[in-house]
């Protein structure tokens, strides 16, 4: 399955979100909760509590959503949003079976062990892992917890 070229692809502007925007919105609400629950404001350790707790499995999530056609996420590659719909995948059990294991969080080596040992067709397993790529949805938190609108009220 070759990749899809930009004309292929096609993009409402009305559902392009930002990974790093949606994220920072997240871990402030996090702090928020998280400040009322200890009873004073936990400032920048709770947006960093946030970050190391959360940040990967928000960026699965995500990912998972900008393949499916869900949302088109910036920060990921326009080529792969709505992939998940291309002929070969849209009516593929495997690569439905695929996804699934990367929505538990499993990663690509998990997934060819998995298909070894169930007799998978292994060069469809790694034309789908391919094509999917999740190393490049392997991105690091943009926003800097020190910022001043993170530290404590009072300090």
């Amino acid at each position: 399955m070759p990749p899809l070229s930009m004309a292929e692809v096609e993009i409402d502007p009305a559902v392009r979100c930002s990974l790093q925007e949606r994220a920072e919105l997240e871990a402030l609400r996090f702090k928020w909760i998280e400040s009322e629950k200890a009873g004073h404001d936990l400032g920048e350790a709770a947006i960093r509590l946030w970050i190391g707790r959360f940040w990967n499995r928000f960026l699965r999530q995500h990912w998972l959503e900008h393949l499916a056609g869900d949302v088109h996420w910036i920060e990921f590659d326009a080529r792969t949003f709505a992939i998940l719909r291309r002929p070969g995948l849209v009516d593929s059990p495997l690569a439905e079976t695929i996804v699934e294991r990367f929505r538990w969080g499993e990663e690509n080596l998990h997934i060819i062990q998995w298909a070894m040992d169930v007799g998978q067709p292994m060069e469809e397993v790694r034309a789908i892992l391919t094509l999917l790529d999740v190393n490049s949805s392997r991105l690091s938190c943009q926003f800097d917890p020190a910022r001043p609108r993170y530290r404590h009220a009072a300090g």
